[in-house]
């Protein structure tokens, strides 16, 4: 049989076609328990949270953004994230990722045995006034103290640039200023840059702008693509970041999340979907249906609804695809 009668080999990375020579090998970031949960209103307990790490992992999942050190009073499904920390092994730990967004939110992480720190600010001022109390450049100034409390244990440290394309409160954010963001010298020892579609109003040419020209800037560093789902081009907004360079994409199981303060963001986009679309070589029909019962049993518990459409095609009648779930009516 020829690899053009075979329609899932042609998606196969290494394999030829659109998944080996454009979007390669780029991973998948699960964001479910940080960004995931934040809207949610519930607050998980630390043992399901730290069941559901592992569940990912095992699954194939390479990293997991597992909480945040935001205050509990201002985010209360974050509370006990450094408890999950504390729970997982070394070995895990080393594939996951903490949000802090300040010097001693690194520190406090670190103690508890995290070593991947998303240090977050927003290109906007007024976002992230509203988000950590201070403007941008403020946060900036705190990276170099962080990423040495980071060194001190080993540890390393993603920039992350919310409102990287639009602001719910300015409006569309100009390009010039995440790129001289992502240029400051005080990003040098950073392992990666995040670009983030916080509010989820980006569209594919404008994120394959955007992201090739970070790109070209990072010398050996990393690029992630963080997209929102809110006008329904979470997935093509990733498969243009990809294409344009990124080397991680983020998503939430079921879509699930959005940002408490931003104004009109809603989930994230489907890590089953994305997962879907770029095929990476460890994903197997069986693994995939073991995300989407993770997700199920997650989104049920929470009492969410699933906005993935591939969870929703896998349930469809369809004997000769291999990831439609067995007997899925």
């Amino acid at each position: 049989m020829s690899a053009a009668s075979r329609p899932e080999e042609h998606l196969r990375p290494g394999a030829g076609g659109l998944a080996a020579s454009v979007l390669g090998e780029a991973q998948l970031r699960d964001v479910t328990l940080r960004d995931g949960l934040q809207l949610t209103g519930r607050v998980l307990p630390v043992e399901r949270r730290v069941a559901v790490v592992r569940a990912l992992l095992a699954a194939g999942v390479p990293q997991v953004e597992v909480g945040s050190t935001a205050r509990p009073d201002l985010v209360p499904p974050m509370a006990g994230s450094l408890e999950v920390v504390a729970a997982l092994t070394p070995q895990e730990q080393e594939r996951c990722w903490v949000w802090v967004a300040t010097p001693r939110h690194v520190e406090r992480a670190a103690a508890a045995g995290a070593r991947g720190f998303q240090y977050c600010l927003s290109v906007s001022d007024s976002h992230n006034r509203a988000n950590v109390g201070r403007s941008a450049e403020e946060s900036l100034a705190g990276l170099p103290a962080a990423l040495e409390a980071a060194a001190a244990v080993g540890g390393r440290v993603q920039l992350c640039l919310a409102t990287a394309f639009t602001c719910p409160f300015e409006g569309p954010v100009d390009p010039e200023r995440v790129l001289a963001m992502v240029a400051d010298p005080r990003a040098v020892g950073t392992s990666d840059v995040v670009l983030a579609d916080t509010i989820g109003q980006a569209v594919p040419a404008q994120v394959a702008s955007l992201v090739s020209r970070a790109a070209e800037l990072l010398e050996g560093r990393g690029l992630v693509f963080h997209g929102h789902d809110t006008w329904g081009l979470g997935v093509a907004n990733s498969l243009a970041a990809v294409a344009a360079g990124a080397t991680t994409v983020d998503g939430a199981l079921g879509a699930l999340g959005g940002c408490p303060f931003a104004p009109g963001a809603s989930g994230n986009t489907s890590s089953e979907d994305l997962l879907f679309a770029l095929r990476p070589a460890w994903l197997t029909p069986e693994r995939f249906h073991d995300l989407l019962a993770l997700a199920g049993d997650l989104l049920a518990e929470l009492g969410e609804t699933s906005r993935s459409r591939s969870a929703q095609g896998a349930r469809s009648r369809s004997e000769v695809f291999p990831w439609v779930l067995p007997g899925a009516v």
